[in-house]
């Protein structure tokens, strides 16, 4: 496969131990499947620092450019304990380095531009990770006290300079209301996972799609927001660029000098040595609910069956798999692909897909078995779109749902879904992800097919609409079309648990097919 190319940028003016700690992350960064290269403007008073500079080059990965340091003024920046102390021109100064990279990024064919403070210490998965999601703008999280004593704040926000209150447009709310709608929106980004937001800055992976559409760092003079960051976010939202922030790796800020005192602690987390302590700093320990996916299948070897279980393996826990009577290698497959993950595979000597609901009920019983938090039930041939990757930890951490619904579509080529009068299940939202609470009492809707893969009982619980949508995959081969319409007309000739027009329709030679964009 061939290697996303990302380019490391930073405007550097800074005391050669914090510069040290940082170049020193960047080297510790994972890389897989990247091809990482540095651009950097060395604005440094310190020749300590400017020397460290020089050495990374030679090290054969950095582009090194001096930095216009011109004729230093009384106050021109100020880095003490107390706090960092900025004057117009500087942000001016660093704006137009940030807007250097952007062109260089664009002019040297780079996949993506990673612009990040030398004043911060990565996690090894951070770019990986941030690559991963697929979102065009988006930073990782790092906590800050502002001001000796103050509580830790995130670097990022909802509105205007800093504000985290969210609300309505004209919502009229009181102060109260305000700092406590603040507080959730802060205690959301404790939880790891990706969320939108009107602000970000400092830490941030740009993509080659929004570097082309004409974002830049450039002052926009009808606006008084101070900060190039700011600045920047809302010409990208003005251009339609959404702006993200993700919270599974959050960075350590070494803001002050005191902030020294946490390096190797936060140091030793990322390399496993130590548990996470309670510092926001540091990668939070919280508790991660688990997720179990729970699949029926039957000879699926040579069908979707790999595809999707190396999809499953990014966020599932756990697994539980009914075999209904498999006469291929379907079972030692399972076994290959989630290896390392607890998967428990029950085989029935001969399927039961003819009664379906006898089968729903023991794939439920066996999967609540294992006593599960959170159950995902796919069939073998069904796998979601690529962000659901990044988001299933925001659905399964909220806690006033217990079902989640999607829409499912029926793929007829790769990459082409089925739309017409028959073949419209994308208009309808369906439960596929279910909290699951001890004493539930689960009542099955009695059809010997279509009878729904949950209980009909869930129905009392309460629920939301995701916006991620599942692909189904099981049509899209022409003679596993063939097989599926045969199937039907063997189990349900009379069409008693179906559609007869639907089932005849299988064999359409021309339906209306509509291109995926993912």
């Amino acid at each position: 496969m061939e290697k996303k190319r990302v380019l490391i940028g930073s405007p550097i003016r800074q005391s050669p131990h914090v510069l040290k700690e940082f170049l020193d992350s960047l080297r510790g960064l994972e890389q897989g499947e990247l091809e990482l290269n540095y651009i950097f403007v060395d604005d440094n008073e310190s020749e300590e620092s400017s020397r460290l500079l020089v050495n990374f080059e030679e090290e054969g990965l950095a582009t090194l450019i001096k930095g216009d340091k011109g004729e230093k003024r009384p106050g021109d920046y100020v880095c003490d304990d107390i706090t960092h102390h900025w004057r117009d021109h500087l942000i001016q100064k660093v704006a137009g380095y940030k807007n250097l990279m952007i062109e260089k990024a664009l002019e040297w064919g780079y996949d993506y531009l990673f612009l990040v403070d030398s004043d911060l210490v990565l996690h090894p998965a951070t770019l990986r990770h941030l690559v991963s999601t697929g979102k065009e703008i988006i930073s990782e999280i790092f906590w800050t006290a502002w001001y000796p004593g103050s509580r830790e704040m995130p670097n990022v926000w909802l509105y205007d300079h800093y504000d985290m209150s969210p609300r309505q447009r004209g919502e009229k709310l009181s102060q109260k209301d305000l700092d406590i709608r603040a507080q959730g929106f802060i205690d959301q980004l404790r939880i790891p996972g990706v969320y939108e937001v009107g602000g970000l800055g400092a830490c941030t992976l740009l993509s080659r799609q929004a570097l082309q559409a004409g974002i830049s760092f450039s002052e926009i003079k009808n606006l008084t927001l101070w900060g190039e960051d700011r600045h920047f976010c809302v010409r990208a939202n003005a251009l339609g660029l959404s702006l993200w922030v993700d919270t599974h790796y959050p960075a350590y800020h070494i803001y002050r000098e005191s902030s020294m005192a946490g390096v190797e602690e936060f140091k030793a987390v990322c390399r496993g040595e130590k548990p996470p302590g309670q510092g926001s700093c540091t990668v939070q320990e919280q508790h991660k609910p688990k997720l179990t996916l729970s699949m029926v299948m039957k000879n699926e070897a040579t069908k979707d069956l790999a595809r999707v279980l190396r999809e499953h393996r990014h966020y599932i826990d756990a697994a539980v798999i009914i075999d209904d009577g498999s006469t291929d290698n379907s079972v030692e497959l399972c076994l290959s692909i989630l290896q390392g993950i607890p998967l428990q595979i029950i085989e029935n000597s001969a399927s039961k897909f003819a009664n379906e609901v006898e089968l729903r009920k023991q794939q439920w019983r066996a999967t609540v078995a294992t006593n599960p938090e959170w159950i995902l039930n796919l069939d073998a041939d069904e796998v979601f779109e690529n962000r659901f990757r990044q988001e299933v930890r925001m659905l399964i951490e909220d806690p006033d749902t217990d079902v989640w619904y999607f829409r499912l579509y029926d793929f007829w080529d790769e990459s082409h879904y089925r739309e017409d009068e028959y073949w419209n299940a994308h208009s309808t939202y369906r439960p596929f992800l279910l909290r699951y609470r001890p004493g539930f009492v689960a009542e099955w809707h009695e059809v010997a097919q279509h009878c729904g893969r949950f209980p009909k009982s869930i129905k009392t619980l309460p629920y939301k609409l995701s916006s991620l949508r599942l692909k189904h995959l099981g049509w899209a081969d022409p003679k596993h079309r063939m097989a599926k319409y045969q199937r039907y007309m063997e189990l349900d000739p009379e069409a008693r648990y179906g559609w007869k027009e639907q089932y005849e329709s299988i064999l359409d030679p021309n339906p209306r097919l509509v291109k995926w964009e993912e």
